[in-house]
This record gives structure tokens, C-alpha cells and sequence, in this order.
């Protein structure tokens, strides 16, 4: 008869190959991002973007063809099955190369569900990865808190298509209480306000890490990581991003009430109430004006108003004017950075759309089916979350609440950009498999041992 502990040396040489696999996608995600702060790489801007998606295709190939089947596995290959019908029954293709490169995105995007769920992980790959997310989401941060101090010193390259645009940029500075004019804190990303982004993943992930480290001066760096992180989201007066983070905290709060941790519960709103004060004094003081009003918009006005007059109206013409329109789809290809790229407007019928809001991409990408597949997709996501926090035996289960909340933001995020067409729409996927596997990996585990300590 084997003891618990014959069990899992084994377990321990299976799983080392494939967590590279996991946090060298990650890590080299984070690498091709910061290539481009660099002028003299840049220009290989999209060489850079487009490699990063071409990694998480590779891997779909790369790794092996078994794993465990994610709750929105199969709204997955919905959505892809509705892209392929769009590309090859579709009429209105901006062009035949855009409309597989669209296919190839949400593809790129989706795959973590697909090869992530083919790895043995368990609870401590699970959190490797936050840590090292935190890491670089942190240490951007603090760059971005650096950019504001020192403007002209801690200064990289800004991407072209900032510096290129009609306004060259100038609408993405922020004047300071001196009245030095910078843009917008960038952090370890090439556009101005990209530090917003970092923000919110140091606020997240620290509150997370400052819930269940018990190294005091760890959990003290989290709790600062999560003041940088707001810090920076004030300064780049990005009010998507705060209302994303608040609601996020909330969301946790609940679930911790709902599993009965009032002392955690009393804990984060104590340091949260302490924080939000101190780094809100903070930002105000050092952007001025500007900031300050920036944000008290938010309460200026009532708050249908403020979301109408924000990205309300998008939404409305996404279905007052749109939806009629293009019931099962505009044509792949003919909208954002896959038209720039690949798309022939030189056709009148098949002229680029604007898009602001997530639904909009959706609708003019796929129809109503598309929005349909997609929206189960995110419930199905959420519902595999909440399996992780309704098991109390499991170790993930905080870590289950926080990337609850993080689900829900995203979703909230929908309705202000296309976060699903994006690099952030990637890591949400890479999340929630990632913890979905390394949960129920981890309770077979406890199962095995438990069963094999009582024989």
C-alpha cells in the first residue's frame, strides 16, 4: 500500500514541464509588452501585438490533446462555429484577409480555455501565477507613479498610433496642480492612461494576496501595491477603470459575507477605508483641478445620466440603430485594429463601422448569435468560478471570490470598450481556466490522499 506522501513526488515530476508552459506564456506576454517601450523596437509594433496572440494559437497545438472540460468549453466553439459560417457565408467581408485574421483573434482569445485545461495544475500553479501577474502589474505601477514625478526622466516610447492620430496625442495629457503638462501615466505599456489597466490588476490581485499572506511585511506590500495601483488609476482619469475597481471590492466583500468571514470582511473595508482616503488625498494634490474634477463628475449628475452621457448612448445605438440593421452580422473584418490592418475600404458597401462598446463588436462580428454564444459563455465562466467558492474544502476558494469579482468587472468593462477583442479579454480566459483546473485537480488530490489514508 503507497502513503499520501509516494504519491505525490510523482505528481510533482508530471506537472513541472507543463507549469512552464503556463507562466512562460504569461511571462513572455509581459516581455512583448514591455519590448515596446524601446523606440528602436516599436516600430515592430505589430509584429509584437500580433505575436502575443500567436502564442496562445501555438499552444493549442503544442500542448497536449486531453484535459478537463471548462463549463464554457462549449459556448466556446459556438462563437468559433459562428465566426467560420460569418467568414465563409457572409457577403460583406471588408476583405477575405481581415475576415480570417477576426476568426484567427477570437480564436487566439478563446484558446486558453482549450490548452490551459489540457495541463496538470493544482493550487500552487494557480497562485504562481497571480504572483507573478501582481509582480509586473505592481512593478508597472510604481512606473507610472515615477512618470508622474519625473515626467522627462522616466519616459519610453509612446505607440504610433497615439503619436499619429489627429490630435497627436495632445488629448491624452493631464495638466498637474504645478501646471506641468504630461501624459497620462503609461506604467510598462507604450500608450498614455495604460497604467489605469495595471492599476486595477495591483488593486485586485494585492487586496487578494493582502486577504491570505501571512507574512505581515508581504501583506503590507500588497496593501501598498493596492494604493499605487489606485494612485495610478486617479492620475490617468480613467473612471471606467475606478468604478470597475469599486464594484470589484464589492462583489468580494459580498462573497465573503456570504461565506461567513466576517473578520476578513471587517479587515479589507478597514484597510480599504484607510487606503481610499490616503491615496485619494494623494492624487488630488498631486493632479489637481484636472483630476479632482474628473472624478467628481461621477457624482455631479445623476447616475443614469453620467452613464448615458459616458457610453449610455453607444449602447442605445447599438440597438436602436445597428440591430435592425445587421440582425446576423455586418461582415468580419470591418471595424478596430483588423480593419486598419487588413481590411480593403475602398468597397462603398463594405465601408469601416466605429465601435466603442463590447456589444457592438459583437453584433456587427456575428449578430444576435454571436451576442447570444458570447453572453453564455461569460455566465458559464462565472458559474465555474462559483463552484470553486461553494467548495469549502478547496484552498482556492478566496482566491475564487476575487476572480468572481474580477469576472464581474469584466463584464461591467463590456459595455464600455471591447475588452473581448483585446489582450485583457485573453487573460481573462487564461484566469479562469487556469483556476477552474488547479481547483479540480487539487480536490481529486484531496480525494486520492484522503482515501488513501484510510486504508
Amino acid at each position: 500500500m503507497q502513503s499520501p506522501q509516494s504519491v505525490r513526488v510523482p505528481a510533482w515530476r508530471v506537472r513541472l514541464p507543463q507549469f512552464s508552459w503556463l507562466h512562460g506564456f504569461i511571462f513572455i506576454q509581459f516581455l512583448l509588452q514591455t519590448l515596446l517601450l524601446f523606440p528602436e523596437i516599436s516600430q515592430f509594433r505589430i509584429v509584437m501585438r500580433v505575436g502575443a496572440f500567436a502564442l496562445s494559437l501555438g499552444l493549442l497545438w503544442k500542448v497536449p490533446k486531453t484535459g478537463i472540460k471548462h463549463p464554457a468549453k462549449p459556448w466556446a466553439i459556438v462563437i468559433l462555429c459562428i465566426m467560420a459560417l460569418q467568414l465563409f457565408w457572409h457577403p460583406y467581408l471588408s476583405s477575405l484577409t481581415a475576415g480570417v485574421a477576426q476568426c484567427l483573434m477570437y480564436l487566439a482569445i478563446l484558446a486558453p480555455l482549450f490548452w490551459v485545461t489540457r495541463l496538470e495544475l493544482n493550487d500552487r500553479d494557480f497562485r504562481w501565477l497571480i504572483y507573478l501577474m501582481w509582480g509586473f502589474h505592481t512593478a508597472s505601477s510604481i512606473v507610472g507613479v515615477l512618470q508622474i514625478y519625473y515626467p522627462e526622466t522616466v519616459r519610453f516610447a509612446v505607440s504610433s498610433v497615439v503619436t499619429e492620430g489627429a490630435f497627436e496625442g495632445e488629448q491624452l495629457k493631464i495638466i498637474l496642480a504645478n501646471g506641468t503638462a504630461i501624459f497620462r501615466p503609461s506604467g510598462l505599456s507604450d500608450v498614455p492612461g495604460g497604467a489605469a489597466s495595471s492599476g486595477f490588476y495591483a488593486l485586485l490581485l494585492g487586496t487578494g494576496i493582502a486577504l491570505q499572506e501571512r507574512n505581515l511585511l508581504f501583506r503590507l506590500f500588497a496593501i501598498a501595491s493596492v494604493g499605487a495601483g489606485l494612485f495610478c488609476i486617479y492620475l490617468s482619469q480613467v473612471r471606467s477603470t475606478l468604478i470597475m475597481s469599486l464594484l470589484c471590492l464589492l462583489v468580494i466583500a459580498l462573497v465573503l459575507i456570504q461565506l461567513k468571514r466576517v473578520w476578513q470582511v471587517i479587515s479589507m473595508v478597514g484597510t480599504a477605508i484607510v487606503v481610499a482616503i490616503a491615496t485619494t488625498s494623494w492624487a488630488m494634490t498631486i493632479g489637481g483641478n484636472m483630476t479632482a474634477d474628473r472624478f467628481l463628475s461621477l457624482i455631479a449628475e445623476s447616475p443614469d445620466t453620467v452613464v448615458y452621457q459616458s457610453r449610455g448612448h453607444f449602447l442605445e445605438a447599438t440597438i436602436t440603430e445597428l440591430l435592425p440593421q445587421f440582425p446576423l452580422g455586418a461582415g468580419l473584418g470591418r471595424w478596430g485594429m483588423i480593419n486598419s490592418y487588413f481590411g480593403d475600404n475602398l468597397n462603398p458597401i463594405t465601408q469601416p463601422l466605429w465601435v466603442e462598446i463590447q456589444w457592438t463588436g459583437w453584433l456587427l462580428d456575428g449578430g444576435i448569435p454571436l451576442i447570444i454564444a458570447y453572453s453564455g459563455a461569460l455566465i458559464a465562466a462565472c458559474f465555474g468560478v462559483w463552484q470553486v467558492v461553494s467548495n469549502r474544502q478547496s484552498s482556492l476558494q478566496l482566491w475564487g471570490a476575487i476572480i468572481l469579482a474580477y469576472n464581474i468587472g469584466a463584464v461591467a468593462l463590456t459595455f464600455n470598450y471591447p475588452i473581448f477583442i483585446s489582450q485583457s479579454g485573453m487573460e481573462f480566459w487564461l484566469l479562469n481556466a487556469t483556476l477552474f483546473v488547479a481547483a479540480q485537480n487539487s480536490h481529486r488530490q484531496h480525494i486520492v490522499v484522503s482515501n488513501l489514508a484510510r486504508r
